[in-house]
């Protein structure tokens, strides 16, 4: 999914210059397994609606609530990773709905404490779900979640999928991976490039449901016209680098 933000001359309700974006998003199955495991969402937070892409891109202005993009890998057998991000995308949006959009104090910090919450929800549907069904026992998905309020991204991040930034040709990744060789990389024990190599490279230490309880990492960016944001799995960020 990426995100490009956009010169506005069309002011919002309140008289303030909108942020502009323009957003396309795309998920293939690839050629190693037969369930598409990864979810991408668009939401407008005005209206508290999906956006669909029947398009190749689409030109959103973001109103006073903001716009919520997700991307979730799911994991698990049989059907288990497409239901995990599949719920992963419909929950956090059920949140921000219902505690989110009939908000009329709209803060910076509420809006990050929100997005937090509904990352957590998740978890714990998506566990209970796994409790109840035991047949999806262990699913688990990756969640990057990036709200943008007026000129300002917050990214909430479990698992291994991420979030980077191009600015002035430039991509820089916004995320931490919660990952076994992102530990032993900031441990000294392995180089970024062994890291990129090795046969663990895909174990991660945090998803959205196979435990009740998960750790959220939390960060906030400032958006300049010109900012390309992109949310993906580690079906991209594997293969390509951020050269």
């Amino acid at each position: 999914m990426t995100v490009s933000a956009l010169h506005s001359d069309h002011p919002s309700s309140s008289g303030d210059p909108r942020v502009v974006v323009r957003v396309f998003a795309l998920t293939d199955v690839g050629h190693t397994r037969e369930h598409n495991e990864d979810t991408f969402l668009v939401a407008d937070l005005e209206s508290g609606e999906p956006v669909h892409f029947d398009v190749a891109s689409r030109e959103l202005a973001a109103e006073a609530h903001g716009i919520l993009f997700l991307v979730a890998d799911g994991m698990g057998g049989a059907a288990s990773g497409e239901i995990a991000s599949s719920m992963a995308g419909s929950e956090v949006l059920h949140v921000l709905r219902e505690r989110w959009r009939v908000q009329r104090d709209l803060t910076p910090d509420d809006f990050a404490t929100v997005l937090r919450d509904a990352t957590i929800f998740a978890n714990t549907r998506i566990h209970g779900f796994a409790r109840e069904n035991p047949e999806h026992r262990g699913m688990g998905t990756t969640a990057t979640i990036a709200g943008l309020l007026g000129d300002t991204l917050y990214v909430a991040q479990v698992g291994d999928s991420r979030a980077y930034l191009v600015r002035d040709g430039t991509a820089r990744q916004l995320t931490k991976d919660q990952s076994l060789m992102q530990r032993l990389v900031e441990a000294g024990e392995l180089t970024q490039e062994q890291a990129e190599a090795s046969e663990r490279r895909n174990i991660i230490l945090q998803a959205l449901g196979p435990e009740s309880h998960v750790t959220i990492d939390l960060t906030h960016q400032q958006v300049r016209r010109g900012d390309t944001l992109i949310l993906c799995s580690d079906g991209l960020s594997g293969l390509v680098r951020a050269e």
